[in-house]
């Protein structure tokens, strides 16, 4: 009989590393490749990316309102329409990454923030890299400074019209289609504080 998620503690881990060794290093991803013994017994290897905590911020303009940057993604060559959204620096902790990326790329500085969705997994089967999204309100402008691999618009759009962005393949990005249908859910009595995307 299939087993109801969290109703029992979760079953001992089958895999084992015997050996591990990097195998590529830059500024932004690290990449090991690890000897293991896997789930079935046998043996075999495991790439594994190694990245900063990344972050994104769903911001909503007075009108209700959300942020959006677009931009060229290199590795899929598509053009993605986003949240404002990057990678945590050394020592620096989710929330003010969030604030730091939403002046940079969009432009804004924000007087009220909560926590959305906490520590995802996003791609959990190539990279252990955990990520953060906030819900900012209270928006005040400043000066943008996007970083040089970046070349970005900025527009803001009702929630709504963001929503059916997501519908028709417009929005394909991860974090910027959890944040914004966990907003919606909450908007509609969904789990979580229900009124955290429409008070202060």
């Amino acid at each position: 009989m299939p087993t109801r998620p969290g109703a029992s503690p979760p079953p001992a881990n089958p895999w084992r590393t015997r050996s591990t060794r990097p195998v590529y290093d830059n500024p932004w991803i690290s990449v090991r490749e690890d000897e293991v013994v896997r789930a079935d017994g046998s043996p075999g290897i495991y790439g594994v990316v190694s990245m900063a905590a990344a972050v994104g911020v769903v911001a909503l303009t007075e009108d209700d309102e959300v942020v959006l940057v677009g931009q060229w993604r290199y590795a899929l060559d598509e053009y993605s329409w986003e949240l404002p959204e990057g990678g945590a620096d050394a020592g620096e902790s989710p929330q003010a990454a969030a604030a730091r990326e939403l002046a940079e790329e969009a432009g804004y500085a924000a007087r009220d923030w909560s926590e959305l969705v906490g520590d995802l997994a996003v791609s959990n089967s190539v990279t252990d890299q955990r990520c953060w999204l906030f819900l900012a309100r209270g928006l005040e402008p400043v000066p943008v400074a996007p970083d040089p691999t970046e070349a970005l618009e900025i527009a803001s759009v009702p929630v709504v019209e963001a929503l059916e962005m997501i519908d028709t393949g417009s929005i394909t990005d991860a974090l910027t289609v959890i944040g914004l249908l966990t907003l919606d859910r909450r908007r509609r009595g969904g789990a979580g504080d229900a009124t955290a995307a429409t008070t202060k």
